[in-house]
């Protein structure tokens, strides 16, 4: 099976099962000299494991990073980085009941029909646990990046048709669904809450904002900064929408009324009068602020009952048991973060290591 790594100059490759003994992923390219302990990683993992409140899947994974390679004396060497992750908390007995039916809104259906065989177990390899190995790497990358003065924060900015109307940076972390807006909070928990009880789920949006990145990132025609962007974000499950800056929305205005006008230069600082953009102009930052969108399905695994066939075609009916997120979107903020942060650090690294102009820290 290909397609398990990212990145071509800051490059991880992820492994491991959603009912696995473990999960785990290897950074090949990570600049030496980077001061870098478990804790650094261990606080965005934390972010994302489940079990946190009543809105995410009650399935308890301490999500325990160890580094096995790569560093010494508290500093990268410049080799592979190895990280581990245990799986604590699985129950494959919950799939046992229907590891022979497809699962509605599930890969399993698409991956019998490519490889003939498939770990049920939770989806295996196709499941989101995957992304714990995305976002240990992501706090490395997050690390360096901090060298450049360089900061991504992602936040949830709707679930169902509720919108945030306000950004408030220091609310996201004090509220368990990470949104940007406190006086949307109750309507939106009573909305999941209600889905919930209901056997059903919710999505949304999530919304991530990267500050302080310099002009020159990205290259024109298939390297585009965007265009990695977006492979980055939409290689996360449930992702099933991409937009940069103003959007799809930006097809009611006029181009008078989207051009970013440029006010004035100062050193490598430029700075504009709006940001419909994006913070990227040709493929390429423009050194305004990076704003992108991601819309998330409602959770496939829902307990209502739904109709499906089985391996041999046959119509059967089934109720999906286990543990399950009701609303995807708070666990999959720091995910958006750390897969934005991977484009962002491969592009510095490419810039530097290329003729292209470099950037200095």
């Amino acid at each position: 099976m290909p397609g398990n790594s990212f990145g071509q100059f800051f490059k991880i490759t992820t492994w491991g099962e959603s009912h696995g003994k473990a999960l785990g992923v290897i950074i090949d390219g990570c600049p030496a000299g980077i001061k870098l302990n478990e804790k650094d990683i261990q606080i965005e993992l934390d972010k994302r494991k489940p079990g946190q409140s009543r809105f995410t899947t009650p399935r308890k994974e301490p999500d325990k990073i160890e580094i096995l390679s790569g560093m010494f004396k508290g500093k990268t060497t410049g080799t592979p980085i190895s990280m581990l992750i245990m799986n604590i908390d699985a129950i494959s007995k919950s799939y046992s009941n229907f590891k022979d039916i497809y699962r509605p809104g599930h890969a399993d259906l698409s991956y019998d029909e490519k490889y003939g065989i498939r770990d049920y177990r939770g989806g295996g390899r196709s499941s989101n646990r995957e992304t714990v190995a995305r976002v240990a790497a992501g706090a490395v990358a997050k690390k360096v990046l901090n060298s450049f003065k360089i900061k991504t924060i992602g936040f949830v900015a709707q679930i169902g048709d509720i919108k945030c109307s306000k950004f408030v940076e220091k609310y996201i972390e004090k509220n368990p669904l990470r949104i940007s807006d406190k006086s949307k909070y109750n309507e939106m928990t009573a909305l999941i809450d209600s889905v919930r009880k209901e056997g059903d789920s919710v999505g949304g949006v999530i919304e991530v904002r990267s500050t302080g990145v310099p002009a020159g990132l990205g290259s024109p025609v298939f390297e585009k900064i965007d265009a990695k962007l977006a492979s980055a974000i939409m290689s996360i499950g449930g992702v099933r929408g991409f937009e940069i800056g103003t959007g799809f929305s930006i097809v009611e205005k006029k181009g008078s009324e989207v051009n970013d006008i440029i006010l004035g230069k100062n050193g490598s600082k430029i700075k504009f009068k709006s940001n419909n953009a994006g913070g990227i102009l040709g493929g390429i930052t423009n050194g305004n602020t990076i704003v992108l969108r991601l819309a998330l399905k409602p959770t496939s695994s829902i307990s209502k009952e739904q109709e499906s066939i089985d391996s041999l075609g046959k119509k059967k009916k089934l109720k999906v048991t286990g543990r399950h997120d009701p609303c995807l979107c708070p666990r999959a903020v720091p995910i958006a973060e750390a897969m934005v942060n991977l484009v962002l650090l491969d592009c510095i690294m490419e810039n530097q290591l290329s003729n292209i102009k470099k950037i200095s820290i």
